[in-house]
């Protein structure tokens, strides 16, 4: 079996409505709105909150994902949302200034403030995009630089979110000291990269070698491919040798270990089918260059066992709206307007997730990744056709 039924419930039989979905965005935004505080930003779910000071600042489970998801919402034009989310960013910036959002008791890799998901690199990059100044730039660009010799290896804490970061940076300034710094994190963490294609992560006092999205291989190739260069198409066809050895099949279906010399199960007995481990994560960032074969049977693996249940949730890390986006790459892969179906089922589920969990826990869930803002960025995607995962992409 290479995912367990019990932790997913079946799927709704509600149709896709297009004017319902957009309501659904629009009560997001107003949700988000009514409930932000200018001191205290927004109010924590307990597992994104869980031994961290509050409130929540970081681009994760944070104000600045919430920030950065009203932002792109607004420019898609789906919701207005009625905040002033540079100022908010700014004085999201200053909350963690003052007091980081890190897990107490956590072994963290250095320079553990320049990461991209939950350190301060990720808030100034949203502060950037909604508050811009030379000094914000300026500060981001450091953070950038005193990252590139970390030796985390992943998005969330490493060189890969901060390359990322660059390469937003220069996208939408024009400026070279972007470019620069942006090939600068590429030549180390390529140059960190081990013999056989992989790299060891060195985080949470272990070292792991993961294939994974946020932490791992694919997640590694898909940064260093917004760097252009010549060794950009044998890594393309390099790792998807190395996931096509890797796969673990089985009646047409694919998935993925959690890393080199480890099985499907994780420590806690659970086989993971989420973006953050498994299938979905594999197809969401190697669709470009993942044989189709296997992005399709992976993409039949997400559709075969359907949503989360109420206990991963709605979000598009470990939730419905993150699995969803799998469908979604293997609609832009193959063309196949079913799989833009499948997709349009998955957030209209996701949506009565999230209507679901607010009336059990009494509010909506204020992350990007974790919450209520990544199923409105899913729901849009789907109603554009677009799959593109939020930020990475």
């Amino acid at each position: 079996m290479l995912y367990q039924p019990e932790h997913f419930e079946p799927l709704t039989d509600e149709p896709w409505d297009e004017v319902r979905v957009r309501d659904a965005i629009r009560a997001i935004v107003a949700d988000a709105d009514a409930a932000f505080d200018p001191d205290g930003l927004w109010p924590a779910h307990e597992w994104d909150g869980w031994q961290v000071k509050l409130p929540l600042k970081n681009l994760y489970v944070g104000a600045a994902g919430v920030l950065w998801a009203l932002d792109e919402l607004r420019r898609l034009g789906h919701a207005e949302t009625r905040l002033d989310l540079g100022a908010a960013a700014v004085r999201a910036l200053e909350l963690w200034r003052a007091e980081p959002d890190f897990m107490e008791g956590e072994t963290r890799p250095e320079p553990a403030d320049s990461a991209l998901f939950l350190g301060e690199s990720g808030i100034l990059l949203v502060a950037c995009r909604l508050a811009p100044s030379p000094q914000l730039a300026d500060e981001l660009l450091a953070r950038v630089r005193a990252n590139v010799a970390n030796h985390a290896e992943d998005i969330f804490w490493g060189t890969p979110g901060t390359l990322l970061a660059a390469a937003a940076m220069r996208d939408r300034t024009g400026e070279e000291r972007w470019a620069e710094a942006a090939r600068e994190s590429a030549q180390a963490l390529a140059g960190r990269r081990d013999g056989d294609g992989l790299w060891t992560q060195r985080h949470y006092g272990d070292d792991v070698r993961s294939y994974g999205a946020p932490h791992g291989l694919v997640g590694n190739v898909s940064v260093l491919l917004h760097v252009e260069d010549e060794r950009n198409g044998e890594l393309m066809r390099d790792t998807a040798a190395l996931l096509a050895r890797t796969a673990v099949l089985e009646d047409g279906f694919a998935t993925w270990p959690l890393g080199y010399g480890r099985g499907l199960e994780a420590r806690d007995g659970q086989i993971r089918l989420q973006w953050c481990g498994g299938a979905p994560g594999i197809v969401i960032a190697a669709a470009p260059y993942l044989d189709e074969e296997l992005l399709v049977a992976g993409a039949e693996l997400v559709w075969q066992a359907g949503p989360h249940s109420l206990e991963k949730g709605a979000g598009i890390c470990h939730g419905t709206a993150g699995n969803g986006y799998a469908l979604l790459k293997a609609f832009a892969r193959t063309g196949d307007e079913r799989w833009l179906e499948r997709a349009q089922r998955f957030a209209v589920h996701a949506l009565a997730q999230v209507d679901r969990l607010r009336t059990e826990n009494g509010r909506g869930r204020y992350a990007l990744w974790t919450g209520d803002a990544g199923v409105a960025l899913f729901a849009a995607s789907c109603l554009a056709g677009d799959a593109r995962y939020p930020v990475l992409d």
